[in-house]
């Protein structure tokens, strides 16, 4: 009348997970019980006769009870010998396996176990039952299972331990904190106990006098430490599982699901996106000033790499996936692209001037420093970043048409959602994490299509079966919009506000962004096989000012990260073009840069003179001289140094929000140079 229970304990069965750089060898991280069950017939015959003298002699030959071990239990104990417990293997296996069962030491429990034992036994092999066992056990080093603790103890898998070895397993079977790390009395004692086994293997044949005599005490390897996450580690094991909680697994599957998952990131270009952050920004930046990096490969949306912040700063929240930022100008492209992709094309004609009167705006809308620019073709508005040009296009296309392309390259509808109110929506008056602008970015790279960011290429289930993620794939714009937008972000790079984002070697576009106050600054940038957003900020919501760098804009240290991390990632990589744009046979794309802007860095730059159908620029204008730098700090340990070029363009009108999102606080205050604090954005 007591049934064998129909279902087992969780923690019997559970096998954590074990999560993977994307090249799915290198181990990222693991979640969960230490456990991998192994077939019987995995585990060395020595492994089991070790186990089987140590624990159930008769283990072969009994019903799944046995009295005489239970009457010998008492008697060892009498003695101080305890080398056997008063179970049975079958007894373990039915309290530590099944459900039901409690662990309370109780006449009414043991008279259960004892007859679901008799049943089992009856019903199932003794083989099913050993192997069962040998993967439910607990060994202590947090090993479940005796694969699990060959690994810990000997650092091999179970199929190669020695009799010395397996043995000493045996051992620890019966106290496995006390002989996990033995030593001074405790060691003595797991010699002791080691001893016995041994002797018990020669007394139930096992091992012949000889080979009993001549076996030693094993040497037990160091003990790992607890399982550790440093530097990024934490954010992408944070990434990992809020992605797998979103596609259908529960933190229970993760954690004792057996899983095998692999990651999108790349180790190499994790560490140069950490190294390149420390190689620019000064050590003397405040702890309150946030840096964020994102790179996602256009082609598939894999986030390949990304900073998530300092390493006494994990544990907030990450600067590259949590933190939602004011876009500022890097929101332009998708105006630009709206536009390009509803019948305008490069040499449309807006208006540059300042200030720009738009009916659904209180009050005027100008350009940084009052500049006028008169009517200028898209290219020239979107090398200069004209506030106005942009306010003006987006009134001729359409916000809401603005706000679809912005969604379907990837930012979420709810942080777009009624910011086309505003005439100054073009400017970047949404908020995006640095993902969500990479992602976005990757759309003009792919050429209109927008692949679904994600962390997780594939899992594999304890099964065996494998799932590989195929990302959503959105078309945004056509083909030849998606050049042309390209085409107009190159010359950002090439004579804009972000040369200092120049790689020498391959053709960059990009765009810079200032909000309001330099409370957020913003590189974002692609070639056509990667494309990156960098981002800086303060965690209060305050200017982003570095003690001797001064106020900072989105085409000084935030570019000079995205080129420090580019020239890294995209070395040995083969260099590849962007598509031609339609030769629509504007004027020349080029106008010299203003030192009110962001300006190249301290290597000359000259425009080619032969443009072919895109003009030539004027032979006797060239770019304005930059004059003497800051000193660069060198890098230090707690990861910063760097140096400051440029100044900005950029701008934001008054009638634009100014509520920043909420983020999170509570690190320590820092002094900051206020020095030289502009107005405006962009």
């Amino acid at each position: 009348m007591t049934p064998i229970p129909d279902s087992t304990q969780k923690s019997a069965t559970a096998e954590g997970s074990v999560i993977y750089y994307r090249d799915g060898k290198t181990v990222l991280a693991r979640q969960g019980v230490d456990r991998r069950n192994v077939e019987l017939a995995k585990v060395p015959k020595h492994v089991r006769d070790a186990v089987i003298a140590a624990e159930n002699r008769s283990f072969y030959n009994d019903g799944g009870v046995s009295l005489k071990g239970t009457a010998r239990a008492v008697w060892s104990t009498l003695t101080g010998q305890q080398l056997q417990g008063g179970s049975t293997i079958t007894q373990q296996l039915v309290r530590n396996y099944y459900s039901g069962l409690s662990q309370e030491r109780s006449v009414t429990r043991k008279f259960k176990e004892i007859l679901i034992a008799m049943k089992v036994d009856q019903s199932k092999s003794k083989d099913w039952v050993l192997e069962q066992y040998l993967n439910t056990i607990y060994f202590g080093r947090g090993a479940n299972g005796v694969q699990s603790a060959a690994r810990a103890y000997f650092g091999k898998d179970v199929d190669k331990l020695t009799v010395a070895e397996g043995a000493y397993l045996a051992a620890v079977i019966q106290q496995p904190s006390r002989f996990a790390d033995p030593e001074g009395a405790d060691l003595a004692a797991a010699r002791y106990r080691w001893q016995g086994v041994i002797n018990a293997m020669g007394q139930t044949g096992a091992l012949s006098r000889q080979q009993a005599a001549a076996e030693r005490f094993p040497v037990l390897k160091a003990p790992k430490k607890p399982f550790v996450l440093k530097g990024q580690g934490q954010y992408m094991l944070d990434q990992v599982t809020a992605e797998l909680n979103r596609r259908g697994y529960s933190d229970e599957a993760i954690n004792g699901g057996g899983l095998k998952i692999v990651t999108t990131f790349d180790k190499k270009l994790m560490a140069a996106a950490e190294q390149a952050v420390k190689d620019v920004v000064p050590a003397s930046t405040p702890k309150k000033v946030r840096t964020g990096l994102a790179a996602v490969d256009p082609a598939n949306g894999e986030v390949v790499a990304f900073y998530g912040g300092r390493h006494d700063q994990v544990g907030d929240y990450d600067n590259a996936f949590s933190a939602k930022r004011m876009a500022g100008s890097t929101f332009k492209p998708y105006t630009l692209a709206a536009a390009l992709d509803n019948g305008f094309d490069l040499s449309t004609r807006v208006d540059g001037n300042s200030p720009l009167r738009v009916a659904s705006a209180d009050k005027p809308i100008p350009n940084d420093s009052g500049r006028s620019y008169g009517q200028i073709n898209l290219v020239s508005a979107t090398q200069n970043s004209v506030n106005t040009a942009f306010v003006d296009l987006g009134q001729k296309v359409g916000l809401d048409k603005v706000a679809a392309v912005a969604e379907a390259a990837g930012i979420p509808k709810e942080q777009v959602q009624g910011q086309q109110a505003y005439a100054t929506f073009p400017l970047g008056v949404s908020s995006v994490s640095a993902v969500q602008n990479a992602s976005g970015f990757s759309t003009f790279a792919n050429k209109g299509v927008h692949m679904e960011a994600h962390v997780v290429r594939s899992v594999t289930d304890g099964k065996g079966e494998k799932k590989t993620v195929k990302p959503v794939a959105t078309k945004v714009v056509g083909e030849q919009a998606a050049a042309e937008a390209a085409y107009a972000m190159q010359q950002v790079v090439k004579y804009g506000t972000g040369t200092a984002a120049r790689l020498y070697d391959r053709p960059v576009a990009g765009k810079t962004g200032t909000t309001d106050d330099s409370k957020n600054v913003w590189f974002n940038g692609f070639v056509p096989q990667l494309a990156v957003a960098v981002n800086m900020f303060r965690s209060d919501d305050k200017t982003v000012t570095i003690p001797g760098y001064g106020t900072q804009f989105g085409g000084q240290l935030p570019a000079q990260v995205w080129r420090a991390f580019m020239t890294e990632a995209m070395a040995g990589e083969p260099v590849e073009e962007f598509p031609e744009p339609s030769q629509y046979g504007y004027e020349s794309s080029y106008s010299p840069p203003d030192r009110n802007r962001d300006v190249p860095d301290d290597r000359p730059y000259t425009p080619p003179a032969d443009q072919g159908e895109w003009g030539t620029p004027d032979p006797g204008r060239s770019e304005a001289p930059f004059g003497d730098q800051p000193t660069t700090d060198a890098p230090t340990d707690d990861g910063f140094g760097g140096d400051n070029r440029g100044n900005r363009q950029d701008e934001r009108p008054q009638d634009a929000p100014t509520t920043a999102p909420d983020q999170p606080s509570g690190l320590p205050d820092e002094s900051r140079d206020t020095q030289g604090r502009p107005s405006g954005t962009g």
